[in-house]
């Protein structure tokens, strides 16, 4: 009787990875630890926003790890490109900052985020759990997200009492740093129109100038 031959054991196909961030120390580290999986595989890594387009559209990666702060094109305008290509690769930011911008990603289609101060082995979940079709949030930075809309919610409706719409629109705007004419030009007003309701926002918050306006607004979560 012949021997009897085993047949070969299926492999599982790996998950294809893109790593993009603008320090090598950091991309090292992350395709030293990565690389550890066996159900990982690292395809490229990536230093700029252009880079990561380009690896991301010659490789096909399964998921693109993505920092938000990077040279030329960064974080964002990847997003925003790779979206408009309808491109099939899931997308993971790995992030130092919290901020609009992270909000922002998630908008833009971003399936997973995780702090860069997080342990390793959460990046590594999150990278599975979004092959595998879901969404990951890092649970800290989603708390501090929800109490941050939530505060900013109550700081618009405080400021509702006392301002109009159109006054509202014109503290929000001088507060990021806007000059009256640029606000002017924005609104579609004049620039005497914009000082005046600038004069009746300062009186009604009780601040005093542009500086009492920004910390009046940022206590309240509208910075």
């Amino acid at each position: 009787m012949g021997d009897i031959t085993e047949p070969p054991v299926a492999q599982t196909k790996r998950i294809g990875l893109v790593l993009a961030d603008d320090h090598p120390v950091v991309l090292a580290g992350l395709d030293w630890l990565l690389s550890l999986e066996r159900d990982l595989e690292i395809l490229a890594r990536a230093t700029n926003g252009n880079e990561t387009l380009s690896a991301v559209r010659q490789y096909h990666p399964d998921i693109l790890i993505l920092d938000l702060l990077m040279p030329g094109k960064d974080g964002l305008s990847v997003l925003r490109e790779m979206r408009e290509e309808k491109s099939a690769t899931r997308v993971v930011v790995l992030t130092g900052v919290g901020g609009d911008d992270v909000l922002e990603s998630i908008r833009l289609g971003a399936q997973g985020l995780v702090m860069k101060d997080m342990a390793t082995k959460l990046l590594v979940r999150c990278i599975r759990e979004v092959h595998a079709g879901r969404k990951w949030l890092d649970r800290d930075y989603a708390t501090r997200a929800v109490d941050k809309m939530l505060s900013r919610e109550a700081g618009l409706q405080a400021c509702a009492h006392k301002l109009t719409p159109r006054e509202l629109e014109i503290a929000c705007l001088t507060a990021k740093g806007m000059p009256n004419k640029a606000v002017a030009e924005q609104l579609s007003i004049t620039e005497g129109t914009a000082k005046l309701h600038l004069h009746h926002v300062y009186q009604k918050l009780h601040v005093d100038g542009r500086m009492g306006l920004v910390q009046h607004l940022r206590n309240r979560g509208l910075d």
